[in-house]
């Protein structure tokens, strides 16, 4: 790749993520509608419907957080329920082979991690280009590359 992006840059699943977020949104609003709406239910119940309605958003808010951010010092990964900032040296591989459900970064440690920012799923073409960005990005700031690396 002849033109790499000006860091930061940042990778999420945007369609998904808005998918995720005005489904929940929508959500909310009609359980909360309904509850408010039907007569019979008590202050309690109304609370209830309100609280599990918020909790489906909470849900879908989490599940609309993953991303990769790539910056000087490296590649910051959060997932679902996690988040971890690796040194682009500890980056050996940037994987997304057909049928991964989302990039796997090979790691100087002998593990991998997966990368949920980077999703084939509703716009594959656009997560093979990021995985491809961060690929060559990975590839450009690597120890091979002796200029990233001296003083």
């Amino acid at each position: 790749m002849s033109h790499l992006p000006e860091l930061p840059v940042t990778f999420r699943p945007s369609r998904t993520r808005a998918v995720l977020l005005t489904a929940g949104v929508a959500i909310f609003v009609v359980i909360t509608t309904v509850a408010m709406l039907l007569e019979q239910l008590s202050p309690g119940e109304r609370v209830s419907f309100v609280f599990t309605a918020a909790l489906l958003l909470g849900v879908l808010m989490l599940l609309s957080r993953p991303k990769v951010v790539a910056d000087e010092s490296g590649v910051t990964v959060v997932n679902i329920a996690s988040s971890r900032h690796l040194d682009w040296a500890e980056i050996l591989q940037v994987n997304l082979r057909p049928g991964d459900p989302w990039v796997f970064l090979n790691l100087s440690d002998g593990t991998s991690l997966p990368a949920l920012g980077i999703q084939p799923g509703i716009a594959r073409q656009r997560a093979i280009d990021d995985a491809r960005t961060l690929r060559a990005l990975a590839e450009a700031r690597s120890i091979g590359d002796p200029e990233q690396h001296h003083g």
